[in-house]
């Protein structure tokens, strides 16, 4: 077969999770004897074949990684390129315009939407885009390009600040690659508006993934007293004003994130309704137990404390510890919502991280619903990877 891509071989039986629609190749994988990679270049495109000669596709290539190559196409004729990109963006498109009326939303999901290492949200007509890989970076320029075509925005800035790039030996930096884009941009979600900080903010600035799981507040919030922890910029707890609690409290340990949540609950015209705590949640926590404070509805949606699997134990705690405080917090019949984007958490083991922290605190729980990400997030059936959100509402009742 005539390819312009070098020939990487796979060892024996390596390619059985390719077979079963996965798209990682970790580098133990890789005969290097019959096909060194030392000579690739990271992000490099290439030929993957099975130990029988097979051609599994094409991939791009990092040799210092641990997940060494991720498949781009099965089709051998087809790398990584503008016309891919296009297409594969057009495919992601059409499922948010189809789910969502106004243009707020993740538009590329890495490997679910068959574009492993890139992250796209949308807020209007500016995007921000993150590449996670060598193999993206290589073809940023295409990647803009192609977004330029598809959407027409008015500006696009590459975010690329996250620690995950230091696994591929890239280097972090924040630039506007095409148009222009404001410090801060407004999008709307459930009816209510938000101005994002793009620049400053987390991750890309906003969390689409908990979209539906905020839209289930307004079910228990009404006439109720709501503390958002981990609040950031009021995602949660603006919402909840808006949905008509009676006050909100929001605790963040930065100073930033605060402030911006001040802009957001003035912009719903909640001012009045929202308060905010700046410090360690832990403390806060126990300090606002010692104080006396009560909450009717208690949101908890901390950072990832298990970010990569040998921190499964002290992550565990660190879940444990914070949902028991929430519980010591709230009324009778209190409601807990009680969410988690570590992906080596398991659903069931979050479960029973809460049944234990309502042991210990004396109280009943019951589970209310189960949610997790959104439509905009799809879950890759081959990459458990890609199914990571957690959002519990549980109830906190007496036990006797």
């Amino acid at each position: 077969m005539s390819t312009d891509y070098p020939l990487i071989r796979l060892n024996n039986k390596a390619d059985r999770r390719l077979r079963g629609g996965h798209v990682w190749i970790y580098s133990n994988e890789i005969d290097t004897k019959a096909t060194p990679i030392k000579d690739i270049i990271p992000g490099q495109q290439v030929l993957i074949e099975n130990a029988q000669g097979k051609v599994m596709g094409v991939a791009y290539l990092n040799p210092h990684n641990l997940i060494c190559g991720r498949l781009i196409s099965r089709d051998a004729r087809q790398g990584l390129d503008k016309s891919l990109l296009v297409h594969r963006i057009n495919i992601a498109l059409s499922l948010r315009q189809a789910m969502n009326e106004k243009p707020y939303y993740r538009l590329v999901y890495g490997d679910s939407d068959g574009l492993p290492g890139l992250v796209v949200d949308r807020f209007g007509d500016i995007l921000v885009v993150q590449l996670a890989t060598a193999g993206m970076e290589l073809v940023k320029d295409q990647i803009v390009e192609a977004l330029c075509q598809v959407l027409k925005p008015s500006g696009i800035l590459m975010k690329n600040d996250s620690r995950i790039r230091g696994a591929e030996d890239l280097e972090d930096y924040v630039e506007v690659v095409y148009g222009e884009v404001p410090e801060r941009v407004l999008i709307e979600e459930n009816g209510v508006q938000f101005e994002v900080p793009v620049y400053e903010g987390q991750k890309t600035g906003w969390f689409y993934d908990h979209r539906a799981s905020r839209a289930n507040l307004v079910h228990f919030v009404k006439g109720k007293r709501v503390l958002d922890v981990f609040s950031y910029i009021g995602g949660w707890g603006v919402q909840a004003a808006a949905f008509g609690a009676e006050s909100v409290l929001c605790v963040d340990s930065s100073e930033f994130a605060l402030e911006c949540v001040h802009r957001n609950a003035e912009l719903n015209g909640v001012s009045d309704k929202v308060a905010t705590l700046q410090g360690n949640a832990f403390e806060a926590m126990k300090q606002l137990a010692l104080d006396g404070e009560r909450f009717d509805v208690i949101i908890m949606d901390p950072p990832a404390f298990i970010p990569r699997r040998k921190d499964v134990k002290k992550g565990e705690q660190a879940y444990r510890r914070v949902n028991e405080l929430a519980m010591r917090l709230l009324n009778k019949d209190g409601v807990l919502v009680s969410a988690s984007c570590s992906m080596h958490l398991g659903r069931d083991v979050l479960v029973d991280i809460l049944r234990l922290s309502s042991r210990h605190v004396d109280r009943q729980l019951q589970i209310l619903q189960h949610f997790g990400q959104t439509y905009d997030h799809p879950v890759h059936p081959a990459i458990p990877e890609t199914d990571y959100l957690k959002a519990i509402f549980t109830r906190l009742l007496p036990t006797s």
